[in-house]
C-alpha cells in the first residue's frame, strides 16, 4: 500500500519515500515507493509528473491488482531499497486542482439553476467537460455560469475527510460514491459535498474565473459542457482578446464593433457572390451557343474555368458528349461526359479523376491540345 501525502496536503511540493519495487510497465522502466505526493490518472483528473532523485516520473497509475499501490513510470530505473527525493510538477498540479475545484463548483450550479445531474467529467486539458443528463438550455447554462463565479468570489473554505461507507445516508453528497469501504468526500463550505479522490484548492475563489466556453447535446439526449477556469480561463481570454484586438485594427474599428463589420463583409460577399454566378451563367450561355453551332452534340474546348461547371451541366441537360478543359495555375480541370471510351485515352496522358456518367479531374497542362484532339478522333471514329 502506498500512502498518499497528496490527500494530507496537496499544496506540498517534495516528499521523501523509499522505493520497495522495481518494474517494467510496458518495457518502461517503473517503481512502487512506500509513499507518494504524485497523483496518479483517476476520477478525470490526469496525474501528475515531476522527479525522483532527478529521473523523471512521466506517468502514475492505481495498480488494479495491487490495491491501493501506485505504479510510477519513470524514463530511467531505479533501484529497490533506494531512498529518494520526489519532486512534483506544481504548475501543471495546480492548474489540474483548478479544473478539479471548478468542475465540483460548477456541477453543483448547474444542479442548482435546473436540476442538471453530472454523469461524467473529463479534466485531461485546459478547457475540460462535463456531461449532463438533461438536454440543451442556454438559460440554464447562463444561470449556472453566473452562480459558479457567485461562489468563486464568496471565497467558501474547502475540506476533505473520509467516512465510512455505513455514513453515506447520514451526508447529503451531490452523487453518490463509487467505491466501497472507506470513502473520502470534499466539501465546499455551504456550496457541495461529494465524494471525491482528487486534489482540491483550500478556497473557492483560487478556482476562478470560471467561464463556460461551449456546449453541444450529447448522449441520450443529455448535455456536454466545456469550460475552463482560473489560470488556464485567464490564458484563453488573452488569446482571445489579442485575436480581436488583431481583427480590430486591421478593420480599423473598435474591438467589440468587429462583428458589425464582420457581418457587413458577408452581406458584401453573397452579394459578390451572386454576381458572380450571374456572370458564369452568361458567360456559359454564351459559349453554350457559339459551341453548338461550331460543334454540334459531340464538343471538345478550352474554356474559362469560370464557366466550366455551370457549361458542363447546360450541355448534359442536352445529352451532348463532350469534354470542357479549364487551364489552371499548374494544372488544367476537366469534365468528361457522354464517351466513357475516352476514359482511358485520358488516362494514358496524365489525366486523374473519377466518376461514372460523368468523369472529371485534373490534367497536366502540357496536354490539353492532346487530350481534345484524342476526344476528336475518338468522336470521328465512332
Amino acid at each position: 500500500m502506498t500512502e498518499r501525502l497528496y490527500w494530507e496536503d496537496p499544496y506540498a511540493t517534495a516528499f521523501e519515500a523509499t522505493v520497495l519495487e522495481v518494474l517494467k510497465v510496458d518495457g518502461r522502466p517503473a517503481a512502487v515507493l512506500d509513499r507518494t505526493l504524485f497523483y496518479p490518472t483517476a476520477g478525470g483528473q490526469p496525474h501528475d509528473t515531476g522527479t525522483l532523485d532527478g529521473v523523471r516520473v512521466v506517468q502514475v497509475f492505481e495498480a488494479e491488482k495491487h490495491g491501493d499501490t501506485l505504479i510510477h513510470v519513470t524514463d530511467r530505473p531505479l533501484k529497490a531499497g533506494q531512498r529518494v527525493r520526489g519532486t512534483i510538477d506544481w504548475p501543471r498540479r495546480y492548474r489540474h486542482m483548478q479544473r478539479h475545484t471548478a468542475q465540483h463548483i460548477l456541477s453543483q450550479a448547474f444542479l442548482r439553476a435546473g436540476r442538471w445531474n453530472t454523469l461524467a467529467v473529463s479534466l485531461k486539458g485546459p478547457v475540460f467537460t462535463i456531461d449532463f443528463d438533461l438536454p440543451p438550455d442556454e438559460a440554464v447554462i447562463r444561470e449556472a455560469e453566473a452562480l459558479a463565479n457567485w461562489a468563486v468570489y464568496a471565497n467558501l473554505g474547502i475540506r476533505a475527510f473520509f467516512i465510512e461507507e455505513a455514513q453515506v445516508p447520514l451526508y447529503p453528497l451531490r452523487r453518490m460514491p463509487q467505491v466501497r469501504g472507506r470513502i473520502r468526500v470534499v466539501a465546499i463550505e455551504d456550496w457541495d459535498l461529494a465524494p471525491c479522490g482528487g486534489t482540491h484548492l483550500r478556497t473557492t475563489a483560487e478556482a476562478g474565473p470560471i467561464k463556460v466556453v461551449g456546449f453541444e447535446r450529447w448522449k441520450k439526449g443529455g448535455t456536454r459542457v466545456y469550460a475552463t477556469a482560473g489560470w488556464e480561463a485567464l490564458e484563453d481570454y488573452a488569446r482571445k482578446h489579442d485575436a480581436l484586438k488583431t481583427l480590430a485594427q486591421k478593420f480599423a474599428c473598435r474591438p467589440l464593433e468587429v462583428p458589425e463589420r464582420v457581418e457587413k463583409l458577408e452581406a458584401e460577399l453573397y452579394r459578390a457572390r451572386g454576381e458572380r454566378m450571374e456572370a458564369e451563367r452568361a458567360l456559359a450561355g454564351v459559349l453554350l451557343t457559339r459551341l453548338v453551332q461550331e460543334q454540334g452534340r459531340r464538343i471538345a474546348a478550352q474554356v474559362p474555368a469560370a464557366a466550366l461547371d455551370e457549361l458542363a451541366r447546360r450541355l448534359e441537360e442536352r445529352a451532348a458528349a463532350f469534354l470542357l478543359v479549364a487551364p489552371g495555375p499548374e494544372r488544367a480541370r476537366f469534365v468528361l461526359s457522354g464517351a466513357p471510351g475516352v476514359w482511358p485515352l485520358l488516362q494514358a496522358l496524365g489525366a486523374r479523376g473519377g466518376g461514372r456518367e460523368r468523369i472529371q479531374g485534373v490534367l497536366p497542362l502540357a496536354k490539353i491540345e492532346e487530350a481534345l484532339q484524342t476526344f476528336r478522333r475518338a468522336a470521328v471514329d465512332s
